[in-house]
């Protein structure tokens, strides 16, 4: 009977411990935001490439634009 009693006190002081942010080095810290980060930009990328399955324009050639003629209108 005295078993039960300890191993709910475990089980309180287990639950308070992990309940409090416990202190993480910066290189941890660092790693994880890392990954994070990489995870994000890999659903970023599955989202991107289902998106493109045909209902976007086809691309225009930028060789075609109108040219900044404006130094010479400046008369610089």
């Amino acid at each position: 009977m005295t078993d039960k009693p300890l191993n709910t006190e475990i089980e309180a002081a287990a639950a308070e411990e992990s309940a409090q942010p416990r202190k993480v080095s910066l290189a941890e810290a660092m790693k994880q935001k890392l990954a994070q980060k990489k995870q994000a930009q890999a659903d970023a990328n599955q989202q991107k490439k289902h998106q493109n399955a045909g209902n976007q324009p086809k691309m225009k050639s930028q060789n075609t634009k109108k040219i900044n003629n404006q130094r010479k209108r400046m008369g610089v």
